[in-house]
């Protein structure tokens, strides 16, 4: 036996009209619903995706100023360092003797009676 084609006359009642409206409303309705959910889901994926935009350049900046707050904290202990060093320098040169130490090793001034033989800096070669 072949397929049989149905073939059912349709009614029209007022019934029928009315059930074929309301089909037609629930049809619309679903069609409404399922626009209104896309357009949250694409709210809500360009929101996340802002956000998650945003979060990733933030965790980007932070790491770069870590990065320089770890090399200038690195620079401030260099400086520190060589400031102690430099007062140490400061009172040292308000003594006397050590200038005068100073401009004899350096300038090869000798105190009366001193003699001064500059010896080379290079290794012997024996």
């Amino acid at each position: 036996m072949g397929e049989r084609e149905k073939s059912v006359t349709r009614l029209n009642s007022g019934y029928m009209k009315k059930y074929d409206a309301h089909v037609e409303r629930q049809r619309r309705k679903r069609k409404r619903l399922i626009r209104r959910l896309v357009l949250f889901a694409a709210i809500v994926v360009i929101a996340f995706g802002s956000m998650a935009t945003y979060h990733l350049k933030q965790r980007e900046l932070h790491a770069t100023k870590t990065q320089e707050y770890q090399q200038l904290e690195e620079e401030l202990a260099s400086l520190k360092q060589k400031e102690t060093y430099l007062n140490e320098e400061i009172e040292l040169l308000k003594d006397d003797e050590y200038i005068l130490d100073i401009a004899r090793t350096n300038y090869f001034f000798s105190k009366e009676g001193e003699l001064i033989f500059k010896i080379p800096n290079q290794d012997p070669s024996y």
